[in-house]
């Protein structure tokens, strides 16, 4: 768990980049605690669908790296992690401005976790999310 960790903390101080979908959607992980994750979009007109609101999949994307990033700090030494599922609720469109998913583990198991991440703007609840994931160990963690 310590790599995975002073790989995240690297990241929240800016000395490694992050993995390559969040830079190409915008997004960061800020903080994290033991089962918290905090990540940040500044969502612009480049977010946007046709109806001129952020886009379903990118407000998606940020609560599913919430999630994966809360989870992560939960993990031991050579294990690691695959979704399983993830179902995100759309509550409020959204237009521009920064976007906050709040990921927590809800439940940690041996192998099946349930994972879930509140997605706010401007502090109001636009999008909810919940995912379960299923630890990988041994030859299946190898390489991820």
């Amino acid at each position: 768990m310590a790599r995975l960790r002073d790989g995240m903390e690297s990241m929240v101080r800016g000395e490694t980049p992050p993995p390559p979908a969040a830079t190409l959607i915008g997004m960061r992980l800020e903080s994290f605690a033991d089962g918290e994750a905090l990540v940040a979009l500044d969502a612009t007109a480049a977010h946007a669908n046709p109806m001129g609101t952020v886009q379903g999949g990118v407000l998606a994307a940020v609560a599913d790296a919430a999630m994966g990033w809360a989870l992560m700090t939960t993990l031991g030494e050579n294990e690691s992690y695959t979704t399983l599922e993830v179902k995100v609720n759309f509550l409020k469109p959204v237009r521009a401005g920064r976007l906050e998913a709040h990921g927590r583990v809800k439940s940690a198991g041996r192998t099946v976790s349930l994972v879930e991440c509140d997605v706010l703007s401007g502090g109001k609840l636009v999008a909810h999310g919940v995912s379960t994931c299923m630890t990988l160990r041994g030859e299946q963690a190898t390489g991820r």
